[in-house]
């Protein structure tokens, strides 16, 4: 393996590693369940993206998990009405 001949500045270190960062993630709330979701992906928690469903969440569970997840969607679609009809006040 080379050995370098000469030793590289820290601002040349820094310059090199100025690109390495990390940067947070954006996150959009979902409109049918108002989950944190990352931009242009499906919700994981209702399976809708862009207004439709494309997968059925509820089909993937078992009996128990399904019996909560459906209360679950359904209070949280009782929340969203009581505020539309708050706002409408």
């Amino acid at each position: 393996m080379p050995v370098p001949k000469q030793r590289h500045t820290k601002s040349r270190r820094n310059r090199r590693r100025s690109h390495d960062t990390l940067k947070k993630t954006t996150l959009v709330s979902c409109p049918q369940c108002s989950q944190p979701v990352k931009p242009h992906q499906v919700c994981g928690n209702c399976g809708y993206y862009k207004g439709r469903q494309v997968i059925d969440v509820l089909a993937r569970l078992e009996k128990k998990e399904r019996k909560n997840k459906e209360k679950e969607l359904a209070e949280q679609k009782e929340q969203t009405m009581n505020m539309e009809e708050m706002s409408k006040k």
